[in-house]
């Protein structure tokens, strides 16, 4: 397996992991050191730095805004090259109150060593702060 398909099968091992709920297993996709950056001004934008800190930090409070249980999430595209790439995907979720969580969202990832070492999203932000983050 060449470079592209190593990175292509890392990406798409994140959203078929993340899709099952096993939180375990989806860190060890990640790098020790590696960075999340949410695009954007919501309350969880900005750089995550560190594997503890992206799942004990960024995730957790991500997560505790939806029913984790009903969380849905599926493959638009991805895209490839050597240690570069775009994942499109979609999540559903339920909302607390009875509001729907309902997202594109696109990232842009760079592996290495078969670990994903950095990661910049970008979604709609007016969604997930009118859905997640009401006044």
């Amino acid at each position: 397996m060449n470079s592209t398909e190593r990175t292509e099968t890392v990406v798409r091992n994140y959203l078929t992991v993340g899709s099952r709920g096993d939180a375990d297993a989806l860190a060890d996709l990640f790098a020790e050191d590696a960075t999340w950056t949410l695009i954007g001004d919501l309350p969880i934008s900005g750089t995550w730095r560190g594997r503890k800190q992206i799942f004990e930090d960024f995730r957790a409070q991500a997560f505790s805004r939806f029913d984790a249980d009903t969380l849905k999430l599926a493959v638009v595209d991805v895209i490839a090259s050597g240690d570069k790439a775009v994942l499109e995907w979609t999540a559903q979720a339920d909302v607390p109150g009875g509001g729907q969580y309902d997202q594109s969202c696109i990232a842009i990832f760079t592996v290495h060593d078969d670990r994903i070492t950095s990661v910049r999203e970008y979604f709609d932000t007016d969604h997930a702060r009118r859905v997640l983050f009401p006044a």
